[in-house]
């Protein structure tokens, strides 16, 4: 198992979880209010390739037959980075990490860690279904080259 960049590959990276209110609820205000920032941060980030947009992701997270089983408090986020340096810096050395501390005041506590990552050719926009057969598989598996975690990327910079 390797933890480095393959060549002609670009890094995917899929988070969700549960609100604890729905959207329009006022507890909830300053994570809706503060999304349009943070993914116009994410969007000017160094590295950054592709997000999937907003109404795509909505139409996925209420689809009663999909993978969040239309569950209206899902709030997740499929984009892909040219690397691992790029979106960790997005992540943890931006206004991002402020909301991303925050989190337990928004989402349950169950699954508040739904994130998984994994390599794709570069170009390649992935879909929601194939981001939870990743996400899926580490559950399952652990860090694997099909899908994994920050540790699995921390562990090959060494």
């Amino acid at each position: 198992m390797t933890a480095r960049q393959p060549a002609g590959q670009h890094l995917a990276e899929f988070n969700f979880g549960t609100l604890k209110h729905d959207f329009d609820d006022p507890r909830i205000a300053d994570f809706k209010d503060n999304l349009d920032l943070v993914n116009g941060l994410a969007q000017n980030s160094r590295g950054f390739v592709w997000r999937m947009l907003d109404d795509d992701m909505q139409d996925a997270q209420h689809d009663a037959a999909g993978v969040f089983d239309g569950n209206e408090r899902t709030a997740s986020t499929l984009s892909v980075w040219e690397d691992f340096e790029s979106l960790s810096n997005f992540v943890w050395k931006t206004i991002h990490r402020k909301f991303f501390d925050r989190r337990a005041e928004w989402f349950n506590a169950e699954g508040n860690s739904n994130f998984v990552m994994w390599w794709v050719d570069i170009g390649h926009q992935p879909t929601v279904e194939e981001a939870m057969d990743r996400f899926n598989h580490h559950k399952i598996n652990g860090d694997t080259d099909f899908a994994f975690g920050w540790k699995h990327l921390q562990a090959g910079k060494k």
